[in-house]
């Protein structure tokens, strides 16, 4: 029995360690009675300290329930190129046909951060969120509605104001300006082509306008000679990941 106990023993110790999984992993969140899929980035080199988490919102064209189609553009895309940038938990929901970034979608991106937030080690006072097109919109939306919530936003290509028939995210006289209030205490970084036949550049412009003259610290990247498809240049720009886990949220005791 001794003999079988030392084994036993020796094999416990000699087994390879468990390793934790890496890469784009599938997830599912229920809310309010319907699941769903969505993905976790989860950096393959592992570090000590809490890992800083991005949330990040789609844009129109890859809407819809498989949970992937959104892990295709955008900073999924970037991640896969410079995967020694991104050294971030990466939150990526996906919003059904036909929805924006705003009431039920909006309650699942929210849910599905708190998830991973939850299940990964993270950095409370690093998380940030960023989005293109109609992410870049459900970027200022959520922001918007979480002013609190984030050290940093990075809105590419976004729209805040009215849109195809769409309200703007603030109310007022001047609704750039009402987001802007609400926001000015979040670093953010805006990206926008000048050719963007899709969301007019000066959407981005009105709203770096509206954060500068609330005394917001914001850059903005315009990038000239391109259309809609400004995630790609944008998400590459190297001094944009430098710049963004350079953030911390500053608690609201704090200030």
């Amino acid at each position: 029995m001794r003999w079988i106990l030392a084994l036993m023993a020796l094999f416990v110790l000699a087994a390879p360690p468990a390793w934790a999984e890496t890469g784009f992993l599938d997830r599912t969140i229920r809310v309010d009675g319907q699941d769903y899929a969505y993905q976790v980035y989860v950096p393959r080199k592992p570090i000590a300290a809490p890992r800083p988490i991005i949330l990040a919102l789609h844009g129109a064209g890859e809407r819809g329930s498989d949970g992937l189609f959104q892990t295709e553009v955008g900073l999924a895309g970037a991640i896969r190129r410079h995967p020694d940038r991104w050294p971030a938990i990466v939150v990526l929901p996906q919003a059904p046909l036909n929805q924006l970034w705003m009431g039920a979608p909006a309650k699942v991106a929210m849910a599905a951060l708190a998830a991973a937030e939850a299940e990964f080690r993270t950095d409370r006072n690093r998380v940030y969120l960023m989005g293109l097109s109609m992410g870049g919109n459900g970027t200022w939306r959520l922001a918007y509605e979480n002013p609190d919530r984030f050290a940093a936003l990075v809105p590419v290509c976004a729209f805040a104001g009215s849109f195809r028939g769409l309200p703007p995210i603030a109310q007022g006289e001047d609704p750039y300006a009402a987001l802007a209030a609400r926001i000015s205490r979040v670093p953010t970084w805006i990206v926008h082509g000048d050719a963007d036949v899709v969301v007019p550049v000066d959407e981005s412009r009105r709203m770096f306008a509206a954060l500068k003259a609330a005394g917001a610290d914001v850059t903005y990247k315009e990038l000239p000679g391109v259309n809609h498809d400004s995630w790609n240049p944008g998400f590459d720009d190297a001094a944009l990941p430098v710049w963004l886990f350079q953030q911390r949220r500053v608690p609201a005791a704090a200030r």
